[in-house]
């Protein structure tokens, strides 16, 4: 496989990083910027809302430009909106600064994947994907509890210094040693959308975004949670982030081996359901730091088990727009983050963060309902027939 997919994984492990670094230090933001917690956590709401949104949108907009240029101009970008935040004098400024790189950093994994499967041959081509995502889940399991331990010790601007360099850095590699890439014909914003007229694919793509909705609304709070129901400081803080990611990236691949061993549809049902559990136990298990690790792990490991799973059925369920329902699950993904963040903030804001375990259940529950509705379904019709249909 082509060395240069790495490169491409490293600015991804980057944009992962930035997304939901700021999870972790929304205490330290909302003292130092005067701002209630709920507040502080619209910030993770507005990156995913506008990650998921910008995602497509600039895809087709930017689809005539040459890809290493394009990928230049898009990480110069994620640059200044880094730097942006690690200066930001106020919370407006901050939320501004998280529209920037949301958005150049939704490009960014696109132009990752695509390019990826220019350079290399058609054999490798979904291992190279593969490594892209790899590249954001290793921010989960490193970039994350990095970010937190340096937030801690300096301060929640320094993790944005810290992004910001690590930017400079791809920008120079992707200089010096990606060569250049045509575009490909991108397929319209429209028609994408028009294939989401089947139920059987609606529903499946709204199981993902209610999934992450209910995930979101505790996992956004993690550390409040952590800290006011178990009195953990920022070390410990640091060290359930890090067993958290190890677990989540553990769970892909667990996620993986049970859809080839029982199916798709019966993986899908049966980590929903797990899930379900483990995120409604989870406030009743603070008494003991050991049973709630235990707990964690498990609810970790299947907030990402559920992805191989639920890409693998949305590809055997509509093989001719696979590549589309591809990049509209990820924006279904996003905007579970966005809505979960947001549900989170007014939890805390109107009772308690003990309360938000609970409430994302409920979605999840929800979830749980239109998985099986998708999956009671029959099979969809052709690209060509559902476009016409449409």
């Amino acid at each position: 496989m082509n060395k240069k997919v790495y490169l491409l994984a490293l600015v991804a492990f980057v944009v992962g990083t930035v997304e939901l670094i700021i999870g972790g230090t929304l205490d330290l933001v909302a003292e130092d910027l005067g701002v209630t917690l709920g507040q502080a956590g619209l910030l993770i709401t507005i990156f995913s809302l506008v990650f998921a949104i910008a995602s497509p949108v600039l895809l087709t907009l930017t689809a005539r430009v040459e890809r290493k240029s394009l990928t230049l101009w898009t990480l110069f970008i994620f640059f200044l909106g880094n730097i942006l935040a690690f200066f930001s004098p106020s919370y407006a400024i901050l939320m501004i600064a998280r529209v920037f790189t949301a958005a150049s950093g939704s490009l960014l994994v696109v132009l990752g994947v695509t390019i990826a499967s220019a350079i290399v041959r058609t054999e490798y081509r979904g291992r190279a994907i593969g490594t892209i995502f790899m590249g954001i889940s290793g921010s989960l399991v490193l970039g994350v509890p990095i970010g937190l331990t340096i937030g801690n010790a300096f301060g929640w601007r320094a993790p944005f210094l810290l992004i910001s360099i690590m930017t400079l850095f791809s920008m120079g590699a992707v200089a010096f040693l990606l060569e250049k890439i045509e575009p490909k014909p991108v397929l319209s914003i429209k028609k994408q959308l028009e294939t989401l007229k089947n139920q059987k694919i609606f529903s499946a793509q709204l199981t993902s975004f209610l999934f992450l909705t209910g995930h979101l609304t505790l996992y956004a709070y993690l550390t409040p949670f952590l800290k006011s129901t178990m009195g953990l400081d920022g070390t410990w803080v640091s060290i359930v982030y890090f067993i958290f990611g190890v677990a989540a990236v553990s769970g892909g691949g667990f996620g993986g081996f049970l859809s080839d061993k029982l199916g798709s549809e019966k993986s899908i049902l049966g980590i929903i359901s797990v899930f379900a559990l483990a995120i409604f136990v989870i406030p009743y298990v603070t008494f003991s730091l050991h049973v709630f690790l235990f707990v964690m792990m498990i609810w970790s490991a299947l907030s990402w088990a559920i992805t191989p799973a639920q890409q693998n059925y949305l590809i055997t369920s509509a093989p001719e727009t696979a590549d589309i329902q591809q990049s509209l699950n990820n924006s279904a993904l996003h905007l579970g983050i966005a809505l979960g963040s947001t549900i989170g903030a007014m939890v805390i804001e109107q009772s308690s963060v003990m309360h938000n375990a609970t409430v994302g259940g409920f979605f999840v529950l929800i979830a749980l309902a239109t998985a099986f509705f998708s999956i009671s379904r029959g099979q969809t019709v052709s690209n060509q027939e559902n476009l016409n249909q449409a």
